[in-house]
């Protein structure tokens, strides 16, 4: 059975894996904005684990990473204009070629909910291109909303 954890710097090849089938997507579908170049190389990947605002979540079933979410703590506070609140951006979820429809995305997404709800955040947030319009139904199964282009999950 998959189970979810956060990842570390051992999963660093695993990811580059992920992050070259989610660039691939972005790539073909709006080749006129992305190039064919991962977001992240490894010295990045390194860091982004070693800093506890950007977590990373990894599914694994027996040893073999089938997915990643990466998240951001995104926090507002002493704002003129908005309300004071703390946020966890996801970033990116990808689930690998071979494991996608199997329920690995619904498992990094529903951690992803727990962790925030577990450090108090007001919302989740994500972007969806419009060229994945898989990705956009995914989502909107999960019970995200339009919240400008981006989507959002109230968890209060």
């Amino acid at each position: 059975m998959p189970l979810v954890r956060t990842a570390v710097s051992s999963d660093i090849p695993s990811l580059m894996h992920l992050l070259e089938q989610v660039n691939l997507v972005h790539h073909l579908g709006r080749p006129d904005l992305f190039r064919k170049e991962t977001k992240y190389g490894p010295e990045e990947l390194a860091s982004i684990l070693s800093d506890p605002d950007t977590p990373v979540f990894v599914c694994e079933e027996n040893g073999v990473v089938l997915g990643h979410a990466f998240c951001i703590i995104e926090r507002v506070r002493n704002s003129r204009l908005l309300c004071d609140r703390v946020t966890l951006y996801i970033d990116d979820i990808c689930v690998d070629e071979t494991a996608r429809h199997m329920g690995v995305g619904s498992l990094l997404f529903n951690a992803a909910v727990q962790y925030a709800k577990s450090i108090g955040c007001y919302n989740i947030t994500l972007n969806v291109w419009a060229c994945n319009p898989g990705a956009l139904a995914f989502y909107e199964t999960l019970g995200l909303k339009p919240q400008k282009i981006g989507m959002e999950m109230i968890l209060s």
